[in-house]
């Protein structure tokens, strides 16, 4: 089982490296399926996602956030997430602590029955670290939700998610630097 594990991580990689280094060949690959995580079920798209993206990066940045609106057709809860060819993956929030924006890991968020729960830049979003290579505007990413639903499974929904420069509609959020989450590798 390890073995198929690491295969399968490795396909993944593969996958993440070809659609980074030749962008067109992305939407190729958003076709192709990727097999859930051991224990995992595979969700027929409980959740509705709409409007995700995942911030562009550049040489040596380690770090980028995730950003999309869910709405969940049963209860559930987002428990995690993976990206190929991503070593570390959390959910964070970012609250004030006095005059201080904190962004610090969470173990879980709540998907209450057809409420909207928004991950966005300045809240709740999603932390991918330990990347190797620059994730470029144009490409697309495959990201795996893990969900827990009300009895204990564990679920999975594979998105295909656009890496932008900016937040959809030219806003570009709130900027992922300067302000203070010790151990990610940024260096202000």
């Amino acid at each position: 089982m390890r073995r198929v594990a690491t295969e399968v991580l490795s396909f993944r990689a593969l996958v993440l490296g070809v659609c980074l280094a030749l962008p067109g060949v992305a939407a190729v690959a958003a076709d192709k399926a990727v097999p859930p995580a051991p224990n995992a079920e595979a969700s027929a798209g409980v959740v509705n996602v709409q409007d995700a993206w995942i911030r562009a990066t550049v040489k040596g940045q380690t770090a980028t956030g995730g950003f999309m609106t869910l709405r969940s057709s049963q209860p559930l809860t987002l428990i995690g997430f993976s990206v190929p060819g991503v070593p570390a993956a959390e959910l964070h929030e970012m609250k004030m602590e006095g005059d201080v924006m904190r962004m610090r890991a969470i173990k879980s968020l709540p998907l209450p029955t057809g409420q909207v729960v928004t991950l966005r830049p300045g809240g709740h979003h999603l932390m991918l670290m330990g990347l190797k290579t620059p994730l470029s505007a144009g490409s697309t990413v495959q990201l795996e939700l893990k969900l827990r639903a009300e009895d204990g499974r564990v679920l999975t929904q594979t998105v295909a998610v656009p890496v932008q420069g900016g937040a959809p509609g030219g806003s570009g959020g709130m900027p992922m630097q300067g302000h203070e989450h010790p151990g990610h590798g940024h260096h202000h």
